[in-house]
């Protein structure tokens, strides 16, 4: 999701929009420090996560700052993820099934929404 995030930021950049990505690399343990700082700093957030979006990793970062960093944000926090069903063996359907810019996109621009 990295690569995906990067480049929708680079997008939304076009329109005056600056996007911060950090790529946490793993859960256990978890670089709350640099999460949180983002988070004081820019006032949203949004987790892209490949996995499910019940039981997974965006799931699990966005808890964090809802429980450790609530009064720092602007708007409520968001996830783009993957849906909570198995992934299609297909691979078409498995490219349609896996989040990419184009949900990513709408969601950015949907958290600039708030003040």
């Amino acid at each position: 999701m990295v690569l995906r995030s990067l480049k929708a930021a680079e997008e939304v950049a076009k329109e005056g929009i600056d996007v911060e990505v950090i790529d946490p690399r793993t859960i256990v343990p978890l670089d709350k420090a640099t999460i949180l700082e983002s988070v004081k700093k820019t006032g949203r957030l949004l987790a892209a996560d490949e996995g499910s979006k019940t039981c997974g990793v965006a799931a699990e970062i966005t808890a964090m700052v809802a429980e450790e960093g609530l009064f720092y944000l602007k708007a409520p926090v968001a996830r783009v993820c993957s849906p909570d069903t198995p992934v299609p063996f297909s691979p078409p359907l498995e490219k349609a099934f896996i989040p990419d810019e184009k949900n990513l996109l709408p969601a950015i621009r949907r958290l600039m929404e708030y003040a």
